[in-house]
């Protein structure tokens, strides 16, 4: 299109059509109308000056133009409308006309084709919220053999009114039903639902000007990549407050997903971490305070109000209702009680454990040390203070606590650590290797920085391994990364997140149309980290030298499955001395752990979780038959039963009955640990099978696990 004619259309169609939008007020059933919501006077200029930031400063520089403008309405109208349940086809060819002007409008400061969408969204939500208030008027048949989709996102648009009522038929039967399985009666499920629509409906009316342009935004930023991000002023004052490392809560990330409120990430240190019952992915349907208070249905309810019902002051009680990560049937939750606290850096700090183990007939003594984080207290490290409190400093004294117990070797556990200072991960690599290379950062216009190890002294020099999974990402992929490519030691566990990005923080105040306004920020990825081999960890993570099932491959979590997620690539590898004591051991570690993981039921329970959760994955239909749900849900807690008797069975403990609550006591036990102490117990064997001491200790020696230590204390439970 001749670049005139496209600019006089984006002014003429973009201008007009949000006139007319913001001059017509729409008629609304018998529901509230929502009111139209107009752009803010400073919207124009953010815009404006997001669009010149992004092709500048991100690291791919890709272009706003047609093809951009093209995708950025694909993706904004399934951000609004993922399962295909508001818009009408009608709609959908009606926003055609913006197809190939967004980028030009954003240029030129006209936002206001983004609120023309979203206003028509409020028009449809509340057409739905009128219709299933009126479908609640009457009782549900659940005897009929009737199903429901369980994913629409690829769904042709509905063309008529009466296509959509059936839809949401069937979604409303769905919600009662689960509810009806949960135990309630007719009339809690009508009372239940009646709240959580006029939930929806207070969050509908409640959408301003700020919340529809941070939503757009969002948008356009997220076709850069997702760690790239705009934050208004509110928001970015959150931020703040959020990256202290100080806030009382539960210790979760969260967003809102299809309705729902998911856990993003778990923090370390915080009260769920602790828990060990709450996990990523995890939806939250209800949220209730103290031992008994009412549980309030959060479906459909804004995000920032589901954070405020769950944060609270330290020591208060908040129980969450949640359907498990990876569940397809809804009415499986689970209630979780967490005691709110502060979280502060001191809980996040490295612990030790000294494990004896019995394996293959000999006594091996085991350091396992757990980095929650890679963290660093800057303020004190600016006031110039020699001692403070960083993962370095207190891993050097756990090596030294544990060495005086003449430990056979080391595991650094990495589990749910999601990274933190890249100095850290660097430093902590120095006590492994002697001075080398550690991680390289690739800038967006090509220059590359080597980091390095500048101490050639080695603070640990005996056998090591690293254990990762899924929710190991940036720092922590740098140091399994560079353990793995020294071969210093031998990397277990699971495929790690694959976030090898830097993001750069911009105060958009800073820029000169914007100068000393409230105009938030914007988070920009401006370079990648790369191996010193020249591979990134950009997207694919680090693949383990031997790797355990994981339930994680099976669901949408990582960096692989978030969209528009930049691309793995390799550069030029750096000089650097491998102290390879791995690599020849490789095929004997992976041999012994098969032979075990094959006789072990924990992992045979797993390998059966992963098989059930593809099979329900490729369901495309959820049945709205009573019958058939409960007994499919009757199956899976038989299931669960049988499994936990088999375990009590192997404990000499008498089995439970159906019916029977399975006791906190029976979980699954880290099974995932306890082989990766053992692959680190045959590459001991390896490396040095005649060490005397080990060959003179009995099993008569202390338990697994009695001796603990946290940096900087020493705390030994005595028998």
């Amino acid at each position: 299109m001749d670049t005139r004619i496209k600019r006089a259309r984006t002014f003429f169609v973009g201008l007009m059509l949000t006139a007319l939008c913001f001059a017509l007020v729409p008629v609304y059933g018998s529901g509230k109308a929502p009111e139209l919501i107009r752009p803010d006077a400073l919207h124009p200029e953010i815009g404006k000056t997001i669009a010149k930031i992004l092709p500048q400063f991100h690291y791919n520089h890709n272009r706003i133009d047609d093809d951009f403008s093209d995708e950025l309405l694909e993706v904004y109208l399934e951000r609004l409308d993922p399962a295909r349940l508001y818009f009408l086809a009608s709609d959908i060819e009606e926003f055609e006309t913006y197809r190939y002007v967004l980028d030009d409008s954003l240029k030129y400061g006209e936002v206001g084709p983004a609120f023309v969408i979203f206003n028509r969204f409020k028009r449809r939500a509340q057409e739905r919220i009128d219709f299933v208030m009126g479908l609640l008027e009457h009782k549900f048949d659940f005897s009929r053999d009737e199903y429901y989709p369980r994913d629409r996102s690829e769904e042709p648009w509905a063309r008529t009114v009466a296509e959509l009522n059936e839809l949401w038929r069937k979604k409303l039967e769905n919600e009662a039903l689960n509810l009806k399985l949960a135990g309630k009666d007719w009339q809690g499920i009508q009372e239940s639902l009646r709240k959580r629509y006029h939930n929806f409906q207070t969050r509908v009316h409640q959408y301003n000007a700020e919340d529809v342009f941070r939503y757009f935004m969002n948008t356009v930023s997220g076709l850069y990549d997702p760690h790239t991000a705009y934050f208004p002023p509110i928001t970015a004052e959150n931020f703040g407050i959020d990256m202290s490392l100080k806030f009382q809560g539960i210790g979760a990330q969260l967003t809102s997903e299809d309705e729902y409120t998911k856990v993003v990430r778990i923090l370390p240190g915080g009260p769920a971490e602790r828990s060990k019952a709450l996990f990523p992915n995890d939806r939250i349907v209800g949220v209730a305070q103290g031992e008994d208070g009412e549980m309030v249905d959060v479906v459909g309810m804004r995000l920032d109000d589901v954070v405020q019902k769950i944060r609270g002051p330290k020591g208060s009680v908040v129980r969450l209702l949640v359907i498990p990560a990876g569940s397809t049937d809804e009415s499986n939750t689970k209630e979780i009680v967490l005691v709110r606290d502060e979280i502060i850096l001191e809980e996040r700090a490295a612990k030790s454990e000294l494990v004896e183990l019995n394996h293959n007939g000999r006594i091996y003594r085991i350091g396992v040390i757990n980095i929650p984080s890679f963290y660093a207290d800057l303020e004190a490290q600016r006031r110039g203070e020699r001692d403070y409190k960083r993962t370095t400093t207190d891993v050097k004294n756990l090596l030294r606590e544990l060495e005086t117990e003449n430990v056979d070797g080391i595991l650094i556990d990495l589990r749910g650590n999601g990274g933190g200072s890249l100095q850290e991960a660097i430093e902590l690599t120095g006590l492994f290797i002697r001075e080398g290379p550690v991680v390289q950062v690739r800038e967006s216009r090509g220059f590359v920085e080597v980091k390095t190890d500048d101490d050639a002294a080695v603070f640990y020099d005996g056998p090591l391994a690293v254990l990762v999974d899924r929710s190991s990402a940036s720092a922590s992929e740098i140091f399994a990364a560079a353990i793995q490519d020294y071969g210093r030691g031998v990397v277990l566990g699971g495929r790690t997140y694959g976030k090898g990005t830097v993001q750069s923080l911009y105060n958009l105040a800073r820029f000169p149309t914007l100068r000393n306004q409230r105009a938030g920020q914007l988070k920009v990825t401006i370079a990648k980290f790369y191996r010193v081999t020249g591979s990134s960890t950009q997207n694919r993570g680090v693949i383990p030298d031997i790797v355990f099932p994981s339930l994680y491959d099976e669901m949408d979590y990582g960096e692989s499955k978030q969209a528009h997620a930049l691309p793995w690539d390799e550069i030029r590898p750096t000089r650097f001395r491998p102290d390879d004591r791995v690599s020849r051991f490789l095929a004997q570690l992976r041999k012994a752990s098969q032979e075990r993981t094959a006789k072990n039921p924990e992992f045979q329970y797993l390998k059966e979780d992963i098989e059930l959760f593809r099979a329900r994955q490729h369901r495309k239909l959820i049945s709205l038959n009573e019958a058939r749900r409960r007994a499919e849900r009757e199956a899976e807690q038989a299931r669960k039963l049988a499994r936990a008797n088999e375990r009590r069975k192997a404990k000499g403990k008498p089995a439970l009955k159906p019916g029977d609550e399975i006791p906190k006591e029976d979980d699954t036990p880290d099974f995932i640990l306890e082989e990766s102490e053992r692959i680190l117990a045959d590459l001991i064997e390896l490396t040095d099978p005649n060490n005397p001491a080990r060959l003179a200790r009995t099993s008569t020696s202390k338990k697994k696990g009695q001796k603990k230590t946290e940096a900087g204390t020493v705390n030994i439970d005595q028998e």
